[in-house]
């Protein structure tokens, strides 16, 4: 059994600066907003996307978590939760003052439900996409309750050594990541491709 959660914020960041390194169009669709999400095309939230992992996981997740953050009213908020939701995430979206602005309730509520439903025995196994060391005493705490923790992120800097070193595994999410956004360049998926 498990779940994923992804700190958005992060991941978004990230394949925004790695997209424009590759010189690759992340275009506005379904599956990417310009600094709110950017998610991989053709791929289900709780769909198992690390492959070989020590301990076997299950195909399909229990639950994804999408926790991010926007400058906006309430009604951009609620489309954005919409938009994530109609990927297959449970979506965590806060309002922040600034774009420049990193919104603390991201990093908190993740730490809250990962930590939730741990403590609840909801899974066996975390799958966190995320690459900032802030998350290193998380990941030891979830492992001193015998769970699991795999990261997935982009293993270009600034994904924290210690992070990676702290998991139970990790996964170098961008040669897939930029794969699936090559075959889907518009982030629609087409339904049989």
């Amino acid at each position: 059994r498990w779940m994923l959660f992804v700190d958005g914020e992060n991941l978004t960041l990230r394949a925004q600066q790695l997209a424009a390194e590759r010189q690759l169009t992340l275009s506005r669709g379904p599956t990417y907003d310009p600094d709110v999400y950017v998610w991989i095309p053709g791929v289900l939230p709780t769909q198992n996307i690390v492959p070989g992992a020590r301990l076997g996981v299950q195909g399909q997740g229990i639950r994804a978590y999408y926790y991010t953050s926007l400058v906006g009213d309430e009604q951009r908020i609620v489309s954005v939760k919409e938009a994530l939701w109609t990927l297959g995430f449970s979506p965590e979206v806060f309002k922040k003052s600034r774009q420049d602005q990193k919104a603390k309730g991201v990093d908190i509520a993740l730490a809250r439900d990962i930590l939730g439903h741990a403590y609840r025995d909801n899974y066996d196994v975390a799958v966190l996409l995320a690459g900032d060391g802030d998350y290193v005493p998380l990941i030891l705490e979830l492992k001193r309750l015998g769970k699991v923790v795999y990261v997935a992120f982009f293993s270009a800097s600034p994904l924290s050594p210690e992070l990676r070193l702290a998991a139970d595994g990790f996964f170098e999410l961008e040669p897939f990541f930029f794969d699936q956004w090559k075959r889907h360049p518009s982030g629609v998926i087409v339904s049989g491709t």
